[in-house]
């Protein structure tokens, strides 16, 4: 199957609302990553080229429950959308409009003001969708979100994918369909629950599966290690057992953490192996001939999917495993997917985000469409 593209759809003389993704983080009132705006540029131009009479873009910031917060105003986001476009984008008051007359661009309010957005409600997608002729979905992060912007409006106005989510379900699809192998998977992060079931997908397609964070402390109970104070899903241990019994030589494991008491800057380390963490300490990076081990991994691969970081990577002390592993995936030969979240942080902290093959926007919705599931999102744009 495909996605509708943006070729189908007429839009000269249209007003078209674009559903994008710029729920970026703020500080001090200005945006302070501007990644996902910036990724939703190349739609938002083309179809100002094509001739669109107005392009109404909306988007989620944050969780305010569906309530006006004015910490989590698009404000900032209009500020900066503006200056990226080169012309005016003004903010448009309320989730559903009115929109101000005059500008070629504007932005609605947060549309998670409006607790109709996030039970994806009929009346809310009918106010959206009174604003428009026509509907781009370009927001892979939310695609996995049957709310009101990415579901039910898709129903009612002519509608297709724009490039961004385009270009995400194309990277993703053919990480599931044709990899070229050796195909190399590596997966952090600190919750195994949030990621069982793409670990499950994963390892009948992949050759090596590498992990890392703080889910590999319930992989270690699962077989029979002490972890100390590490954390741990103590409901998943079986599940987990189950998973390493399937996975042959297929998974790797660490063989060495770093543990402290605290993950503290200054914080007092040690680097034990995984099998002998002591009672009174915590696990909070990879050790270092882990990192050494998975490095090589990926360096021999010739395609790598990463998301999830190593340790507690914002912490100088224990973002060594994160690094190793980070410029391994950048740095290497193989064709490189980063899963977005806090991977896409650390390359930017390292300054590396510009030399991966694809950095997706969409963190849960990658893993999502990588453990098989259909995204909301998506399922209405799909033709064939």
């Amino acid at each position: 199957m495909k996605l509708r593209s943006l070729e189908t759809l007429e839009v000269g003389g249209r007003r078209v609302l674009l559903r994008a993704d710029l729920n970026v983080p703020l500080e001090g009132g200005a945006v302070a990553d501007d990644f996902r705006i910036r990724s939703s540029l190349p739609t938002l131009r083309e179809l100002l080229d094509r001739g669109a009479s107005r392009v109404v873009v909306c988007s989620h910031l944050g969780r305010p429950k569906g309530e006006p917060n004015p910490k989590y105003s698009l404000a900032p986001v209009a500020r900066r959308l503006a200056e990226l476009l080169g012309e005016e984008v003004p903010l448009a008051p309320g989730s559903a409009g009115p929109v101000p007359e005059g500008a070629r661009v504007a932005l609605l309010e947060n549309l998670r003001f409006d607790p109709g957005e996030e039970k994806n409600d009929l009346a809310f997608a009918k106010a959206l969708a009174a604003l428009a002729d026509r509907y781009v979905n370009d927001a892979f992060g939310a695609a996995h979100r049957a709310h009101a912007s990415v579901a039910a409006v898709a129903g009612l106005l002519p509608a297709a994918a724009g490039r961004l989510l385009e270009r995400e379900v194309e990277v993703l699809s053919g990480l599931l369909e044709a990899p070229a192998r050796p195909f190399v998977a590596v997966v952090g992060g600190a919750k195994v629950s949030d990621k069982l079931g793409v670990l499950e997908n994963l390892l009948a397609r992949v050759d090596r599966l590498l992990v890392g964070g703080g889910m590999c402390f319930t992989f270690f109970r699962a077989r029979g290690h002490g972890v100390g104070r590490s954390l741990l899903e103590e409901g998943q241990v079986e599940s987990v057992a189950r998973l390493i019994e399937g996975a042959g030589d297929r998974l790797m494991l660490p063989s060495d953490v770093v543990v402290a008491a605290a993950p503290e800057a200054g914080a007092n380390t040690r680097t034990v192996a995984a099998s002998a963490i002591p009672d009174d300490l915590a696990g909070y990076d990879i050790g270092p001939e882990t990192a050494r081990a998975y490095a090589r991994e990926i360096r021999a691969a010739r395609t790598v999917f990463w998301n999830g970081p190593m340790g507690v990577f914002e912490v100088e002390e224990f973002a060594a495993g994160t690094r190793a592993v980070a410029e391994a995936v950048a740095l290497g030969g193989a064709y490189s997917v980063v899963g977005g979240g806090d991977s896409a942080s650390a390359l930017e902290r390292l300054g590396l985000a510009g030399k991966v093959g694809h950095l997706s926007t969409g963190g849960g919705a990658s893993l999502e469409m990588l453990e098989g599931r259909e995204l909301p999102g998506l399922a209405p744009l799909w033709i064939g």
